[in-house]
């Protein structure tokens, strides 16, 4: 059976539309250092605890250590938080402290909108019979930088040996970021990779190399924190063992292309576009994907889904503009990857008027019951079914196409037991 020759007819020429970004940042500081003359018999380390800023209704647990530093057991009687959005794990009350014993107790905070400044009070029969533990968080909408992973628990490392995790930090605003600074809390944690002040235009990423060297032996807790952005990404590691435990391999997910553009669509009729995931470094399971608006969709997948290492998957995104006016929204791509919430940008626009069009004829092919039409934006790109049912005519028009971009079309011929051929040799379309 032959493949069909495509054969360019006519183009139709309308308008384009553009789109204006607004700009919003947000800041939130730090706790102030401070030294005493003396240690205190129960302290906390770290000292003090910033949360940074949360999304509103999610919550985020940082790990402190409550130690006895004094000569004699001391028990703690009471456990308060000053504000509900912060709450303790609970030890078991009354605890006992032996003298130079420590325990780990996690501290989470649930952000509702805004800054929220409070204290962990801890009641006992130590010297300092009041302890004070100050935590600090605040809530937004959505966070300006994106940290993978987003928390990095270290599990055992051998007392003088270190381990290090990359954290890849990316700008998920439409406009510049500067960070000032990034540093640690937290015994036996460091951050280096980067210097600062750095600039990331939007979409772009950085690694920082977070490490974690323990001085003794138990659990200790703390912090990445990015300034100017208030970033805090919860650290967690154990000292002991003879030997470090290996990090395991985690896979990266890679989105092509990060940003799709559907350009100006007919208001009421639907136009597709390629899109590629793919794993490096080790297996991803992408366990579901989500668009944040219903005027784009994901065609041709089902979640959830394992990529090997190296192994892509290409399927459609689907506009269909219900309006006039500019549409841009996003896709999510929750996975187990070192990018565990990979992002793609999706925008469109739509207009009342009729938009470009590409007619396409081809030469029939013997024993054909049908045909389809694939289209491409690159030559030796992904190419996308485009027609549907089966086209039983030799002809095709394209309704879908925009200003100033190249296509390739390419058409198979189906036989009555739906075997397809090859697709013919490309031709290229450029809309003025």
């Amino acid at each position: 059976m032959r493949r069909p020759q495509l054969i360019l007819a006519s183009l139709h020429i309308r308008t384009v539309h553009f789109l204006t970004i607004g700009i919003v940042i947000a800041l939130l500081g730090m706790f102030p250092v401070s030294a005493g003359a003396t240690t205190p018999q129960l302290t906390a380390s770290p000292a003090s605890l910033g949360f940074g800023w949360v999304v509103v209704g999610q919550t985020k647990t940082l790990m402190v250590t409550l130690t006895n530093n004094g000569q004699t057991s001391a028990t703690v009687s009471g456990i308060a938080a000053s504000n509900s959005q912060f709450t303790v794990s609970n030890p078991g009350l009354p605890l006992v402290l032996p003298a130079g014993q420590s325990v780990d107790l996690n501290v989470s905070f649930t952000a509702t909108a805004g800054l929220t400044v409070g204290t962990i009070q801890f009641s006992s029969d130590a010297a300092n019979a009041t302890f004070v533990l100050d935590v600090r968080g605040g809530g937004t909408t959505s966070v300006s930088l994106i940290a993978s992973p987003s928390t990095v628990p270290f599990g055992s490392v051998a007392i003088g040996a270190s381990s290090t995790v990359p954290v890849v930090l990316t700008n998920d605003r439409p406009f510049n970021l500067t960070l000032q600074s990034a540093s640690t809390t937290g015994s036996g944690f460091s951050v280096s990779g980067a210097s600062f002040p750095l600039t990331l235009n939007s979409g772009q990423s950085v690694t920082l190399n977070v490490s974690f060297a323990p001085k003794s032996a138990g659990t200790v807790g703390g912090s990445l924190y990015v300034s100017s952005v208030a970033l805090t990404v919860p650290l967690s590691g154990t000292g002991g063992g003879a030997t470090p435990t290996p990090s395991p391999t985690v896979g990266s997910l890679t989105l092509a292309p990060t940003v799709v553009n559907f350009g100006n669509v007919k208001e009421g009729t639907t136009e597709t576009l390629p899109m590629t995931i793919s794993a490096t470094g080790a297996s991803v399971t992408v366990s579901s994907a989500s668009s944040s608006s219903s005027q784009f969709i994901l065609q041709g997948v089902s979640f959830p889904l394992t990529l090997a290492s190296g192994q892509s998957l290409s399927f459609n995104v689907a506009f269909t503009p219900q309006s006039s006016g500019t549409v841009n929204g996003s896709l999510t791509f929750a996975s187990n990857a070192s990018d565990s919430q990979a992002l793609a940008s999706v925008t469109g626009s739509s207009s009342t008027a009729t938009p470009y069009s590409v007619n396409i004829l081809w030469n029939y092919s013997s024993g054909a019951a049908g045909y389809n039409v694939y289209r491409s934006t690159t030559a030796n790109g992904t190419y996308a079914k485009i027609n549907s049912p089966l086209d039983t005519t030799t002809a095709y028009t394209d309704t879908t196409v925009v200003s100033g971009q190249a296509y390739y079309y390419a058409a198979t011929s189906v036989s009555s037991s739906g075997q397809e051929s090859t697709r013919s040799t490309p031709v290229e379309v450029v809309v003025p």
